[in-house]
């Protein structure tokens, strides 16, 4: 099985309490750690890599994104997911084959740009040109940004949801969608489920989350944070 199949098939088939958790790199080293914990697999987060690399979150260029994304997936073993946050204005073709030569079995896409929601049909037919120009080579993750817009009606994010896995969508992210909500969200959204736990104590544990209906769970750049957070006691 090819190492997309692998990441596909750890989506599915869950127990409750036991969703997959995607710890994020931010480098090699970071990516080396993680594997070396036991992680079978990993997902880098735009904001993580773009403060590795000095910018920005949103701020990164795209040839600098896919070189840091590459230098992961060359490093580790385990299938690697990039989070491209809106693909970098490329032609669907172009954006798969870049993730393609960068080694990555998946990618993260949100439906929003400059802090503003896209029309969701015009995303989800971009979507679904993604879909058909990567086959079955990558997994698609689709960033739903409606709470992280300021759209806190769930029924909002399920009908985004709805359009995007019509599209070809293999998981959906409502990315900073409440706990409280993830039930509903559960029941009204087909398929994979991602959902964010927090790294500073507030919120559900993965397996909290994994109980109210996430299939995945992923970190952001809290992880990044925590560690520069652990530099602040060092003796001077």
């Amino acid at each position: 099985m090819s190492k997309a199949g692998v990441f596909r098939a750890l989506h599915h088939g869950r127990p409750l309490r036991d969703p997959l958790v995607l710890p994020g790199p931010w480098d090699v080293a970071s990516a080396r750690a993680l594997v070396a914990a036991g992680f079978p697999a990993l997902a880098t987060p735009s904001a993580g890599v773009a403060a590795s690399l000095g910018y920005a979150d949103g701020g990164t260029p795209a040839a600098e994104m896919f070189a840091a994304v590459a230098r992961i997936a060359r490093a580790v073993e385990v299938p690697v997911s990039a989070d491209v946050e809106d693909g970098y204005g490329l032609a669907p073709g172009e954006l798969v084959e870049r993730l393609l030569e960068a080694g990555v079995v998946g990618c993260n896409l949100e439906d929003s740009s400059g802090g503003v929601l896209k029309d969701p049909h015009e995303h989800a037919e971009w979507l679904a040109e993604v879909r058909r120009a990567a086959g079955d080579r990558l997994f698609l993750n689709a960033r739903v940004d409606t709470f992280a817009r300021g759209v806190t009606d769930p029924d909002r994010t399920i009908e985004r949801a709805a359009l995007y896995v019509a599209a070809g969508a293999d998981c959906v992210y409502p990315i900073d969608a409440p706990a409280a909500v993830l039930p509903l969200l559960r029941s009204g959204i087909e398929g994979p489920l991602n959902m964010y736990a927090r790294m500073d104590g507030e919120g559900p544990s993965p397996a909290g989350l994994g109980e109210l209906g996430a299939t995945r769970v992923t970190f952001g750049p809290g992880l990044l944070r925590l560690a520069l957070r652990s530099l602040h006691g060092l003796p001077r």
